[in-house]
């Protein structure tokens, strides 16, 4: 190996896998530091109960279930009876509501002298009036239930970081900033910068909330009105972003200053639209299937819509003539022109798709609360400009791929979240983040420098 491979080799690895091993290393870090006992209420615990009551109580126990009245206890409920009653178990009542309910079912199974022998319920139920003395006093006035006892699945050590419901909390609450940073990313490769996505995120939300209210969409309307509403936010969004480059473009104005104005203009116009800061509720809940539904797997659907995007984005910039010419204008703009690349028509392309992603990422904002807001999307830029800075795209142009920028994002919601489940409030949280998108600039040009040096 000659030395200017080994010289570039460690720089060549960091680049390519230094935010995906930062990104392991931090949910290492998180999972160990929110180990705790779990308490498991799915329809596996739910099982695993029934068997531990068929083992531990031969023949035709008597079992009264008793679970919260939520969704994912009610699914409980229904796997301990379904498999109790496949045991052969008596089943005395199912009790899914508040605790004097469960009160009232065990004084009236004592009046009757029915013999109860097991409380089949989870961890969470098992508290008040079922737990240690209280349940003992509750029991003690009837013979038929003084040698009833309260059983649980038992808890397991687990990281409250890894449970499945967190994992998709993270991926969701990363959807929105993702999908625009995927524009970002083109944007910044060719040496740009757009500080408008954020208010374009609120633009975009609003346009769709008051064109369906103009329209008078409700339950009862077809979805292909609610789809054009969709689609003239996402293409407004995506028509400022051709003005940013056209601006760019042919009158030479740094896209700073651009993209600061149409910051400006989109947040003003958005107020206007919706006439204050009030949100504007959007009156059919088929609106929510895209931020706040899941379809496959209990996936949501705005991850599925994210991972999609990324695909085909990563697609784009490696496989396709343009992605070339993205890389072209930010590695050296005058050459590229030189070597025939439309430069210019590249810029508005990028600003556009950065325009319209922002317009998406809006709509799947709104879809999750329901409304558009004009006061949405406050300080996302910096978010989705740190998402795309950490994820190995550099500000100098010209390097940068679009899977870094997904892991960017990753990080940033990782440590979010680990930092919400370990106690930290919300000022030291801005601290990090703060010299996280310092660090990683400083990675960068600490990287450039390098490259600069060995290829001299």
């Amino acid at each position: 190996m000659s030395s200017s491979q080994a010289g570039r080799s460690p720089w060549k690895l960091l680049s390519r896998f230094g935010t995906l091993f930062v990104l392991l290393l931090l949910c290492v870090f998180f999972s160990f530091a929110t180990l705790d006992d779990q308490y498991p209420t799915d329809e596996g615990a739910a099982r695993d109960l029934a068997s531990r009551i068929v083992r531990e109580y031969p023949g035709k126990p008597g079992v009264l279930i008793v679970a919260r009245p939520g969704e994912m206890d009610l699914r409980y409920a229904a796997a301990l009876e379904k498999e109790l009653e496949r045991s052969g178990a008596n089943i005395l009542g199912k009790i899914t509501g508040i605790p004097s309910a469960v009160r009232r079912k065990i004084e009236e199974l004592g009046a009757t002298g029915k013999k109860l022998d097991v409380v089949a319920t989870h961890h969470f139920s098992a508290q008040g009036i079922l737990a240690g003395t209280k349940f003992k006093d509750l029991i003690s006035g009837h013979p038929s239930l003084r040698s009833a006892k309260v059983l649980t699945p038992p808890s397991v050590r687990w990281p409250v970081f890894l449970k499945m419901s967190n994992l998709m909390l993270i991926l969701n609450m990363i959807s929105v900033i993702a999908i625009i940073a995927i524009g970002m990313t083109m944007v910044i490769i060719t040496t740009g910068i757009d500080l408008s996505v954020g208010s374009l995120i609120a633009f975009s939300g609003v346009i769709v909330a008051c064109s369906a209210r103009e329209l008078g969409i409700n339950p009862e309307s077809g979805i292909l009105l609610l789809l054009g509403c969709i689609l003239l936010g996402i293409v407004g969004c995506g028509l400022l972003g051709t003005f940013s480059g056209v601006m760019v473009t042919a009158f030479g104005i740094h896209p700073f200053i651009v993209t600061l104005s149409i910051m400006s203009i989109a947040r003003g116009l958005s107020f206007i639209i919706a006439d204050g800061p009030s949100d504007v509720v959007i009156e059919t809940e088929s609106y929510r299937f895209l931020g706040g539904e899941s379809s496959l797997m209990g996936i949501p659907n705005s991850v599925i819509l994210m991972m999609l995007l990324y695909v085909l984005a990563h697609l784009l910039m490696t496989r396709t003539v343009l992605g070339r010419h993205i890389y072209a204008v930010g590695g050296n703009r005058e050459a590229a022109h030189l070597s025939g690349v439309p430069v210019k028509r590249v810029l508005i392309v990028v600003y556009t798709i950065c325009g319209a992603l922002a317009g998406l990422g809006g709509v799947v904002n709104s879809s999750l609360h329901g409304a558009g807001s004009a006061k949405s999307g406050l300080g996302y830029e910096l978010q989705i400009i740190a998402a795309v800075v950490v994820g190995g795209t550099s500000l100098a142009g010209g390097s940068g791929n679009i899977m870094g920028t997904l892991v960017g994002a990753l990080i940033l919601g990782v440590i979010a979240n680990g930092m919400n489940l370990t106690g930290v409030t919300t000022y030291p949280q801005m601290v990090v983040f703060g010299l996280l998108i310092l660090v990683a600039v400083l990675i960068d040009q600490l990287k450039n420098r390098k490259t600069g040096a060995v290829s001299g």
